[in-house]
């Protein structure tokens, strides 16, 4: 069901980590960001925009991982939007002969059988700086950065301030590193910084994955986030709630010990013979 967080706003939450799809109107149809995740969930999906009369004229793929890259053909064939390192990032992943085997290797396998990947994937590249969606809507703004994927952009509806933050900013979710980026520590920390100049112009924050966030949530996910990156730089206390023993996500305190691991071989110049996630 379509939730409206702001005027003419609307987020649908999946069963799989609490994913979040964004719905905004324009004046002759929607703009989908990041639609998800089964086939059911899209079709029911489908339906609650059938119902608020209004065809999908745009998509958009805040990042390159598989649940923020699905379609439905119910949706049409309205342009599917990502930023030109994303788009590249996902065309090179497509090119392997062996995306699909690839691909079924990261699939929770409680959804596996579920998730429609035919049309996985085909997004369009907007030219490198491009800052704003082109469609026939309210203005939307692209905030590119380098955070947990290549081409990841978060995207800030102005009118409603209404900022869709790809996985970040998560109440239940620490941040998942792009470990393999020359400096994914700095990237967060940039990233991070650009969302705290964008603050007080945000109502609500919608993480890709958990609780929609109020105004006065985004400052706190923020510094959360922040927390948990510096005291993975510095070798400080970590204290997160999301990785300690009342975690909402049992397997959280895996992928930290995954990431420090990570990046202690990094700095030897070495990486570990570990499983990866995601």
């Amino acid at each position: 069901m379509l939730t409206e967080i702001a005027e003419g706003v609307f987020v649908r939450e999946s069963e799989f980590i609490q994913s979040n799809t964004t719905v905004v109107q324009g004046r002759n149809g929607v703009l989908l960001i990041d639609p998800g995740i089964t086939e059911s969930e899209l079709v029911g999906l489908a339906d609650d925009l059938g119902e608020l009369g209004q065809p999908v004229v745009a998509g958009f793929s805040t990042h390159p991982d598989w649940d923020h890259l699905l379609w439905h053909p119910r949706f049409g064939a309205a342009p599917r939007y990502g930023t030109e390192l994303g788009a590249r990032s996902i065309r090179g992943q497509l090119a392997s002969p062996d995306w699909e085997e690839n691909l079924a290797g990261g699939l929770p396998p409680e959804h596996a059988d579920e998730i429609p990947t035919h049309l996985l994937g085909l997004i369009e590249g907007l030219p490198a700086g491009t800052t704003l969606i082109p469609w026939d809507g309210p203005t939307v703004r692209i905030i590119e950065h380098r955070a947990h994927a290549p081409g990841h952009a978060a995207l800030l509806v102005e009118r409603a301030g209404v900022l869709v933050a790809g996985d970040m900013l998560s109440d239940i979710l620490m941040p998942f590193l792009d470990l393999d980026a020359a400096d994914p520590l700095g990237d967060y920390l940039a990233a991070l910084a650009l969302f705290d100049a964008l603050a007080d112009g945000v109502e609500a924050v919608v993480p890709g994955h958990g609780s929609i966030g109020v105004a006065g949530d985004l400052r706190e996910r923020i510094a959360l986030d922040r927390a948990y990156v510096l005291a993975v730089r510095d070798g400080g206390d970590l204290t997160d709630p999301r990785i300690g023993p009342a975690a909402p996500l049992d397997w959280l305190a895996d992928v930290h010990g995954w990431q420090l691991q990570r990046l202690a071989a990094r700095q030897r110049g070495q990486e570990p013979d570990t499983a990866t996630f995601g």
